[in-house]
């Protein structure tokens, strides 16, 4: 595996054309290589030949769901990202169960997601260490994978780009004197309970 940088190898999976198109094109002329599947049986076995850096993948496909293509990554350690046009709070849920790095939420613009990619690319570095080491991945990884989700819930519910939905966090982190990832969990832990079955608030 290539590590972060802009020779790392990036597997995208989605079943929209367009989206693959788009989303390959520019990561190609921003100097990753990438490979693209259509479906998620597909992917597996790609996934299985490559082994990508990164795995960019839709969370709605016919056939093998991103969530289900997820569970089958993670057994093989290869490290993902979800895409979704929606902020559905059971999925960021599942995301986390599953040990996502990150939730984009679609459009894509290519240019701002990129500091993301890297992002992730780096804490899959990380984890790749922590666990040659022995070490306890799940307090070294909650902060940024938490973060990412308030993100993509802030870019949703607000109508914001990724730089905007950051800078709302770190204001609201800033003006209450509590730390960005604290603000970001309470931002995931709510969203999760106000969709909770029987809760009344919506």
């Amino acid at each position: 595996m290539a590590g972060t940088g802009e020779n790392a190898h990036i597997l995208i999976v989605d079943d929209d054309r367009l989206v693959l198109a788009t989303l390959g094109g520019g990561l190609r002329a921003a100097g990753y290589r990438v490979t693209e599947a259509g479906d998620g049986d597909t992917a597996l076995k790609l996934a299985q030949e490559v082994k990508p850096d990164l795995a960019l993948l839709d969370v709605r496909m016919p056939g093998m769901s991103g969530v289900q293509l997820a569970e089958r990554l993670g057994a093989l350690g290869l490290p993902f990202i979800f895409l979704s046009a929606y902020g559905d709070p059971h999925i960021i849920q599942r995301a986390k169960e599953l040990g996502a790095l990150g939730y984009l939420v679609k459009p894509l613009d290519v240019p701002q997601i990129i500091p993301e990619l890297e992002a992730a690319l780096a804490r899959a570095g990380e984890i790749r260490e922590l666990k040659q080491t022995g070490e306890n991945l799940s307090a070294a990884l909650e902060s940024g994978r938490e973060t990412s989700m308030a993100i993509g819930i802030l870019m949703e519910r607000r109508r914001l780009d990724r730089d905007q939905a950051f800078e709302a966090l770190r204001s609201t982190a800033r003006s209450e004197r509590r730390r960005v990832h604290d603000v970001a969990a309470e931002i995931v832990n709510a969203l999760e309970t106000l969709n909770r079955p029987g809760s009344t608030e919506r």
